[in-house]
């Protein structure tokens, strides 16, 4: 037994989850209620569901839930803003309501419920963030096995020193969340964030089940956006390849501009190999543009942020 009971908030974002946020909130309270019964977390622990500007019923069956039990709360967007400021929201919602801890899971419920205690133990362990690491990607297509592995190696490459297989199956402790409200910026990677904080980190391995309805909302698109997102908030690397890269090129130039005039002055031999500088030009002239693009990236994030426009803008709260 512990001598202070732990208030449990657990977190999860909903877009679109009409066909699984029913059973998924069932589920959910039978793992408080055990937790409650072996004295693991207190009576009051609650869910907290952010819909993310859903189109089909989400809301309206998020709500009918609370009018059964005041432990499911909940939050709604007034329009779809993405995973990570759906998650932001659930974690400064239940800061502001109260909590020891939150932990944080997706709605499908691929990610193994039945992990969370392993969590929690970590978390009465001294552990103030406990990080959820996939045993594998046997679920996932080829496709995005590839890529998965590509962004891992990728961010790590870049500086940012994330564990591979790494999720947002996450608890925090309430120091954590704290530390998360000082962070304003509105394109906030989670994964590097908490990685940043420094505080005391597990890690609990976990099994990824197929999802029971419904498809992922996660496309190439908003992977790829995430990617870069991650990047560019976290590291500062890619600008500094463009610098090093630049410099070289200019060196190699140079040395083809001097061993052009060296044949025309001194061995009478016109400069050949037309095609050569042909493809020369092309590829200087794409990776000039590759450059600008990598650039614009930065840019784009510093606009957003310079505007300061608000992350998201909630229609709807129940508590």
């Amino acid at each position: 037994m512990f001598k202070k009971k732990t208030k449990l908030a657990v977190i999860i974002p909903c877009y679109n989850e009409e066909l699984v946020i029913k059973t998924t909130v069932e589920t959910l309270l039978r793992v408080l209620d055990d937790l409650i019964e072996k004295g693991k977390i207190s009576s009051d622990s609650y869910l907290y569901l952010v819909d993310d500007g859903s189109k089909d019923k989400t809301w309206s069956i998020i709500e009918e839930l609370h009018s059964k039990t005041s432990r499911v709360k909940g939050t709604k967007f007034v329009r779809n803003y993405g995973n990570q400021k759906a998650l932001i929201a659930g974690l400064l919602g239940v800061k502001e309501f109260g909590c020891d801890c939150a932990l944080t899971i997706d709605a499908d419920l691929q990610q193994d419920e039945n992990s969370i205690e392993k969590f929690i133990d970590e978390f009465h362990n001294g552990a103030e963030i406990v990080s959820g690491i996939r045993n594998d990607r046997k679920t996932d297509t080829v496709f995005k096995k590839t890529t998965a592995f590509l962004f891992y190696k990728l961010m790590n490459l870049m500086g940012v020193k994330i564990p591979p297989n790494h999720s947002d199956f996450r608890l925090v402790s309430s120091r954590a969340l704290d530390i998360l409200e000082r962070y304003s910026e509105s394109e906030l990677f989670l994964r590097g964030f908490f990685h940043e904080t420094g505080l005391k980190t597990a890690y609990v391995h976990f099994d990824v089940k197929p999802r029971a309805a419904g498809s992922s909302k996660f496309n190439f698109v908003s992977l790829t956006s995430l990617a870069l997102n991650g990047i560019t908030s976290y590291s500062i690397v890619p600008l500094r390849l463009i610098s090093a890269i630049g410099l070289i090129t200019v060196f190699i130039m140079a040395c083809v501009g001097v061993d052009a005039v060296c044949d025309k002055l001194f061995r009478h031999d016109a400069p050949s190999g037309w095609a050569t500088l042909v493809m020369l030009i092309i590829f200087i002239g794409g990776f000039q543009i590759f450059c600008l693009g990598v650039i614009g990236e930065y840019l784009g994030q510093i606009f957003s942020e310079v505007k300061a426009r608000p992350r998201y803008i909630k229609e709807k709260e129940i508590l």
